[in-house]
This record gives structure tokens, C-alpha cells and sequence, in this order.
């Protein structure tokens, strides 16, 4: 630049010399001219040869710090002509008192894009355009550029620009943060001057300096209409178009003239460039910007694993903005998450990234997770142990697979039992945040992570209103205690559990992030994601306002999952020793009695037996189970129509079998309905190769059974009963008096596949007492658990379970009840609860215990292969 402004000032030197002789000239001939005046051959010469070759790019010149000359037209004088060279980039900026509307301008701005496009290494330069007065028809000629993605589409609404102007400022900031020698050059091309405002942050960037690496090119400045003066532009090339020509103002720091005229010779404005060449330069750009647009899972991993602490907040890459990797953090600042975005938008491979992001940054012993999934889905299933592959992630405390809300809600309970006890540990070491512990009081920091949380809180019933009032409190308190939530779904919107609570929750999420879809997270006048494309998001840290925006471009997790599967298995061997696997609910599994662990412990001997009957839907899957001891009304009652309560019943029946040794006890199996058939037959092939006393009875030897069992409360001989290993056999006592070894069983447990099925018999009362069977199962329930004699039934409909008890207010003659597919409204009016919230669904149950007010959904134990929707 310097010998070029040398020339110039020569040029300008003869200008002066010879101005008056051509102001005359004019007036006299009267014939206007746009030449300069005479001016010597070897000067322009020597203005052509150095313009010419400072005019042609050197591709890879970094643009962001440093200004190069770039073209924009020929000089005009008596004697020929040479180029014009005006310095951009490096802080330095154009401005044209004209449009885009006007040809000569719109040409102008295309081919300055093209000429820094091709002078900046691959990727070092990026264009936003707006256009608001032509609605982006500027940039038409440009269309390969766009179509290559080297070129955003130009911004033509007040929201766009509004949006456009917002990035660009983050830009600048970011740029200056950075401070690198290969910083990216965002060049702002405003073809038209939109509303005050916008004017006033364009001329800000002017100012911003070379360090914010952002050049603007500005058509139509200063802006037409009333009001105040247009703000002040810093380090700009004024251009000033009259009769055709443009007149070039003082560059800044390399002026033309001494007197601030600047250029004196006119200017003729370079047109479009060729459309072969903006054809040929997007392909040369396109496949560089496509590679350099590739972000692939790697790059969201540190060098060390397990080398940061958490003390001070959780961080994570999460993606890139144009070249730079960007972060998110859960700290004081953004403590929880907001995600959003429409299926398919990219949701669970999003949150896959942030998991493992953080996972391969913190040991066990800084972060720990709490993943809940309740779409039809796998998104965490490989976080846990499987039949395939074995590994887990340590950090996983509890993990759900689409999961049933009565889990989420468990879920969120033991994180609030969580809270109190950081706020016990806080307050017993004199601090207020878990910053401030001492460094030998290690906390891990809790992420919990709620995938489609709205159907946790569907509808507003008890547990949908339980489930704001947690995550309320969660969220208020979570910041100090070091409990971060990342709810995700694909609307926040229509939640009825959340009408006038909605910001008391989500206004502790100042992080919000809006995928393809997923504006519903953002503020209403945000629709920065409106047109993303899958595989980007918007990342807002001010709980969804516009200005807060920064648009990222993150890696598909499921396309690398050899590389998932690696860091697992890397991260798995390295877990602490005694790390135990997570706990683990799958929706859709069933719950096998064998497999249960309580199951496998159990051993005779035991003071009281347990019949066990599923899985508690709780965070660690506790198994769910009776007593049954000599208390009234130790008895088991399962209702519903599904055959699920046969495998409820079997799953009783052996659990209390294993606490026997054989000759303990007796079993008595009544299967009353050809839908329990399998499930009878299974159980008493397993009693009778386990070595127990079984027999099996029709409905008419029920009735004589149960009229023993009733005569005989005090160890008299309860009827006939089978022999370990046969099906009928001598009589065996029914009475605790008599223990192990003693020749009798000292319990024994009656087995009903279908009471309801034995309704008319034991309705007939008999001629010589006048008693009905009804009669004497009354007996039977009330005393029998006091002489080691409990009833196992499956009543298939509530009201026939009521009237073979004669009545609700004898319910609690029997206060074990499972209930299947039976009517929440039905069942909370037969135990006298108004409020029951229990909606039945296959593959779940309500247990009830009727002494220690025990209401737990539970998973009922089930064989493989069998089905609970009432068929087989």
C-alpha cells in the first residue's frame, strides 16, 4: 500500500498543477468530463503495472488482522487508466452512498465477496449478508456460493437481521477473546441500511477494531430519512457515486490526498465477476468448507481423561460455531438445561454428546447421572450393563429406560432426600455452596437428565402435581448443592401441570437450547431456530432472549459408534474399585422371579415368610413382597381379569416354598380357570421337584378344604395331603405348634387360581349346619394366619373378592392385595381411599398392604413369553 499511495500522490501533485487550465476548459467548451487531467504516460504506467499486481490474490492470506488491498474498479483519465485499490479486512471497511438497488453497487459488493473469498485461506472468511430492501435479490448471482454453503443466505426480515446482527457481535467478541493470528474474517455485507438501529450496531463494528476480525461492506450510507445524523463510521472508505463514476474517498492511515478530496481521478466500479468464475471459485470453496464444516465426535473429547475438576461448575464441548469449538457449562451461571426440538431434530444424539463429553472429562468421584427416558426409545441403554455387552458407564447412578413417571417421580424423591443431605453437610462445614467444602469433603456433582419430560408430567393428577412441586425444588435449590437438571422434550408448551408454575420451573433454566423444532424454548420473539438444519443448535444463555444466540454445528453420536463404544469400555476399566453397575429400569422388560435376587437368597429357616410379587417401580428396583406372618389378614388377594395374577400367584407360592424344607409345609393348589392351567401346572412341577407336599383340588375339594382348614384352628388334622413328590397322600397337620422335624408341616398355604370361579359352591350352605362356604373362608381368613394356615387367591373381578369377604368392612381379612387391570375409581372405593391415583396398564400392578399402608406400583413377576392382556 505504501507504493501505491507514493504513485497516487504523484498523480496528485500534477492534478493540483493543472486543475485551473481544466476548470476553464470545461467552462468554456461546456462539455463535461469524467477524465482526470492529463497526467504523465510513465506514471501511469508504473500506477498500472503495481496496481495490477497488488490486485491479484494470493490465495491463504489471512485477512482478520492485517488489511490487504482489494480491487474495486479503474481510474479514468485523460491518458488511460489504472486500478484502484482500497484496503479491507484487518479493521479496515467500505461504505458506498448508494444501494444495492443500483446496479453499479450491487455488481461492486458481489465481486469484493469473490476477491476476499479467493485471497483468504479456505474457511477464513466467512459472509452474512443482509438485504433488506431487495430482498437478497443482490446475492441472485451468488447462488453457487450459497448452494456450497461457502455464503449464508443474506438476512431480508427484521427478525433475520436482528439475528444476523446479534452473531455478528458475538463474533466480535469471541475474535477479541481469542486474540488468534488465524481468527476467521467475518465480512458483513449490508447491501441496503435497514432501520436506525440496525444502522447504529453496523457503525459500532466499524469501531470495533482489528482484533474483533469483522469487515463491513456497506451500500447505502449514510441512511435516507429524518432524525438524527447517521453514527459515525470508524476506519472506512467513503465511495460517492455521481454521473456513472464513483468518486473514492481517503482510505484510513494510507490516504490518496493531503486536503481529505481523497482519489482525484474518477472511478469506474468493477461489474460481477463471470459466472464461470463464481462457479468455479464455490467449487474450489465448497468441498474446503465441507471438510471444514465436519465436526466429528473426537473433537468433543479432551486429550486426558479425568483431568478436570468440578468444584467450580461442570464444562463441556458441545460443538462448533463456524471453526470454534463451543462449550456449555452447569455452574452458577446456567445451573440447569432446557432442550427442545421436534422428533427427529437430533435430541437424544445431542444429549448423547453432552454425556459422554462430560463422562470422558470427570471421574466417578466428581459427576454422577441420573438418565430418564420415557419415549418408546433405547437413548441410555448403552450406559448399561446388557446380555450383548457387559460394560456400563461408571458415573450412571440410575438409569431409565422408557420409564413409567411413578419411577420418575421415585427418581426425583431420592435426588430431593439428596439435597437435604448436601444441606445438612453445607451447614455442618460453615458454607453455602458446594464450591466452598473443604478438599477433603469430596461431593460429585449430579446431572440428571429427563428425556421427553412432559409425559412425566401429563395430565394433573397427584403425581403430575408432585412432579412440579419436585422439580421446582430441585431446580431453586440444585445451584447450591451441585444438582443440575437437562430436561428435554419436543414442546413446553400445554403442560396442564404446569399452568402458573411453568416459570417458577423454567425460570431457573437459563440455558436453553432449541433444536430443529424446538423454538418453543426460546423467547417468542426468538426465532433464531427457525430454519436449522439437523445436526445444528441454538445455544441461548439468557434464558431464550434474542441477542443471546450462538448457533452450533454438533457431531451425530449413532455414526460413531465404534468410537462410543471404545471411550466406554475405556472409561469402564478404569472405574474405581467396587464401583457398582447402575440401577436399571426397563419399561418393557419383564420381571422374572428367578432372577430376582431377593429370590436366590432366600433360605428356610426364616422367622416369617415372604411372598414375593414383583419388582417396586423405585430407583434401586427393590422387590416387592409380603410378610406373611401370624398376623390377621396375612392373606394375598391378586384382582383383575388378566392372567398376569396366575404368575403373581406362582411367583408367591415358590418364593414361599424356598423358605421351607421340604416336609415344613404344605401346598394346596386349586386351578379353578383354564387361563391359570400353565401357571398351575408349572408351580406344582416345580413344588413337587423342589420335594413339597402338594396337592392339587378340583372346586368340590376346595369346599371340603376350606371347611377343614376352618374346623381346625388349633393343629387338628386339616384333611388329606400330599407326600413330597405325589399328589395325594396322608393327613398332614395345619398348626404352628408343631416345628421342623416334628413328622408335620407347621404351615400351610392354600392356592387358588380363580376364587371367583368357586362362587356357587361355596355359596350352598350345608343341610346339617346351615353354614356356607362363604361361611367358613371367612373363618378361614380371620384365623387362619394365627395357626400357619394363608390363602393365596386370584379373584378376577373386585366385587366378587368384596362379597366372598363379606362386605368392604371386612377388607382387612385380607390386606394383601395386588390389583391388575382394575378401575383406580373401583379400587380406591373398596379400600376406602378417595384420592387413589393408579391407572392400570399391562405389565404393572398396584400393591397394597393394608397394615403398614404400603401403596406401591410395582412390575408383577412374570414367566417369559407370557402375556398380561388377559390371553396366553
Amino acid at each position: 500500500m505504501g507504493r501505491l499511495a507514493s504513485a497516487y500522490g504523484q498523480a496528485m501533485a500534477a492534478h493540483r498543477a493543472a486543475r485551473a487550465h481544466l476548470d476553464s476548459a470545461r467552462d468554456a467548451l461546456r462539455v463535461p468530463t469524467p477524465s482526470a487531467p492529463p497526467a504523465d504516460a510513465e506514471l501511469l504506467t508504473r500506477l498500472a503495472r503495481v496496481g495490477a499486481a497488488l490486485a491479484t490474490p494470493t490465495p491463504g492470506t489471512p485477512l482478520a488482522h492485517r488489511p490487504v488491498p482489494v480491487r474495486v474498479g479503474a481510474a479514468v483519465t485523460a491518458d488511460g487508466g489504472f486500478p484502484v485499490l482500497l484496503p479491507l479486512g484487518g479493521g479496515h471497511h467500505l461504505a458506498v452512498d448508494a444501494d444495492g438497488r443500483d446496479p453499479a453497487v450491487a455488481g461492486l459488493l458481489r465481486a469484493l465477496v469473490l476477491r476476499m473469498l479467493a485471497t483468504a485461506a479456505p474457511g477464513g472468511v466467512r459472509v452474512a449478508a443482509l438485504d433488506t430492501a431487495a430482498l437478497g435479490a443482490t446475492f441472485g448471482p451468488l447462488r453457487p456460493l450459497l448452494d456450497a454453503g461457502v455464503i449464508d443466505p443474506p438476512a431480508t426480515t427484521e427478525a433475520e437481521v436482528t439475528a444476523l446482527l446479534d452473531a455478528a457481535e458475538r463474533h466480535a467478541r469471541a475474535a477479541r477473546q481469542a486474540d488468534r493470528p488465524d481468527q476467521e474474517l467475518l465480512v458483513l455485507v449490508a447491501a441496503s441500511v435497514p432501520a436506525p438501529r440496525e444502522a447504529a450496531r453496523l457503525a459500532a463494528l466499524t469501531h470495533a477494531g482489528p482484533a474483533a476480525a469483522v469487515c463491513v461492506l456497506l451500500g447505502g450510507w449514510p441512511p435516507a430519512g429524518p432524525g438524527e445524523p447517521a453514527p459515525p463510521l470508524g476506519a472506512t472508505t467513503m465511495l460517492r457515486l455521481t454521473d456513472g463514476y464513483a468518486r473514492v474517498g481517503d482510505p484510513p492511515g494510507v490516504p490518496f490526498s493531503a486536503d481529505g478530496s481523497g482519489l482525484a481521478a474518477p472511478v469506474r466500479l468493477d461489474g460481477d465477476p463471470p459466472p464461470a468464475s463464481v462457479a468455479a471459485l464455490a467449487t474450489h470453496l465448497g468441498e474446503a468448507t465441507r471438510r471444514g464444516a465436519a465436526i466429528g465426535f473426537a473433537d468433543l473429547l479432551p486429550e486426558r481423561r479425568w483431568a478436570s475438576s468440578a468444584r467450580a461448575g461442570l464444562r463441556t464441548v458441545v460443538g462448533r460455531a463456524g471453526r470454534d469449538p463451543v462449550g456449555m457449562a452447569f455452574d452458577d451461571a446456567t445451573p440447569h438445561w432446557l432442550v427442545g426440538g421436534r422428533t427427529g431434530a437430533g435430541k437424544t444424539v445431542f444429549l448423547l454428546d453432552v454425556l459422554y463429553g462430560l463422562a470422558a472429562r470427570y471421574s466417578p468421584a466428581e459427576l454422577q447421572l441420573y438418565l430418564l427416558d420415557f419415549k418408546e426409545g433405547v437413548s441410555f441403554t448403552e450406559f448399561v450393563p446388557t446380555d450383548r455387552d457387559p460394560s456400563w458407564l461408571p458415573h450412571a447412578r440410575a438409569v431409565g429406560i422408557e420409564s413409567d413417571r411413578e419411577y420418575g417421580v421415585a427418581v426425583l424423591r431420592e435426588l430431593r432426600r439428596e439435597l437435604h443431605r448436601r444441606s445438612t453437610a453445607l451447614k455442618r462445614h460453615g458454607v453455602t455452596k458446594l464450591a466452598d467444602l473443604p478438599a477433603d469433603t469430596p461431593m460429585p456433582r449430579i446431572v440428571a437428565v429427563i428425556d421427553e419430560f412432559h409425559v412425566l408430567l401429563a395430565g394433573n393428577d397427584p403425581l403430575a402435581r408432585e412432579s412440579v412441586d419436585l422439580l421446582e425444588e430441585l431446580a431453586r435449590k440444585g445451584r447450591s448443592y451441585g444438582v443440575h437438571l437437562v430436561l428435554a422434550s419436543q414442546s413446553t408448551t400445554g403442560i396442564e401441570a404446569l399452568y402458573g408454575r411453568a416459570e417458577a420451573v423454567f425460570g431457573q433454566f437459563a440455558l436453553r437450547v432449541a433444536l430443529p423444532g424446538g423454538g418453543g424454548v426460546l423467547d417468542q420473539l426468538n426465532d433464531a431456530a427457525a430454519t436449522l438444519p439437523v445436526g445444528s443448535a441454538v445455544l441461548n444463555t439468557a434464558a431464550g432472549a434474542p441477542g443471546a444466540n450462538t448457533v452450533v454445528r454438533f457431531p451425530d453420536a449413532h455414526a460413531a459408534t465404534g468410537e462410543l463404544t471404545r471411550l466406554r469400555h475405556e472409561l469402564w476399566q478404569a472405574r474405581p474399585a467396587g464401583g457398582r453397575a447402575p440401577s436399571v429400569f426397563r419399561g418393557y422388560d419383564t420381571a422374572r422371579v428367578e432372577d430376582d435376587a431377593t429370590f436366590t437368597g432366600l433360605r428356610p429357616g426364616g422367622r416369617r415368610p415372604l411372598a414375593l410379587v414383583g419388582r417396586t417401580v423405585d430407583v434401586d428396583g427393590t422387590t416387592a413382597l409380603f410378610i406373611m406372618d401370624t398376623a390377621p389378614g396375612r392373606h394375598l388377594a391378586v384382582v383383575g381379569t388378566s392372567a398376569a395374577g396366575a404368575e403373581v400367584l406362582r411367583a408367591a407360592t415358590l418364593s414361599l416354598a424356598r423358605q421351607h424344607a421340604p416336609g415344613e409345609a404344605v401346598f394346596l393348589l386349586a386351578p379353578l380357570v383354564a387361563a391359570a392351567d400353565p401357571a398351575a401346572d408349572d408351580t406344582a412341577a416345580t413344588l413337587t421337584a423342589a420335594g413339597h407336599l402338594v396337592e392339587r383340588l378340583d372346586a368340590v375339594a376346595l369346599r371340603d378344604r376350606i371347611r377343614t382348614l376352618a374346623a381346625a384352628p388349633t393343629g387338628s388334622t386339616a384333611g388329606p395331603a400330599a407326600t413330597a413328590g405325589s399328589t395325594a397322600g396322608p393327613a398332614a397337620t395345619a398348626g404352628s405348634d408343631a416345628g421342623p422335624g416334628a413328622g408335620s408341616p407347621v404351615r400351610s398355604y392354600l392356592v387358588v387360581f380363580g376364587m371367583d370361579a368357586a362362587a356357587g359352591l361355596l355359596g350352598e350352605s350345608d343341610p346339617g349346619t346351615f353354614r356356607s362356604g362363604h361361611d367358613e373362608l371367612r373363618v378361614l381368613l380371620r384365623q387362619g394366619p394365627g395357626h400357619g394356615v394363608h390363602l393365596l387367591g386370584w379373584w378376577r373381578g373386585l366385587r366378587r373378592l368384596a362379597d366372598d369377604l363379606g362386605g368392604t368392612q371386612n377388607r382387612d381379612d385380607v390386606a394383601c392385595l395386588v390389583a391388575l387391570n382394575v378401575p383406580g375409581a373401583d379400587l380406591g372405593l373398596h379400600l376406602g381411599v378417595h384420592d387413589l391415583a393408579y391407572t392400570p396398564r399391562a405389565d404393572r400392578a398396584l400393591l397394597v398392604d393394608r397394615h403398614d399402608q404400603r401403596v406401591r406400583l410395582i412390575v408383577p413377576f412374570a414367566r417369559d413369553g407370557h402375556r398380561t392382556d388377559g390371553q396366553e
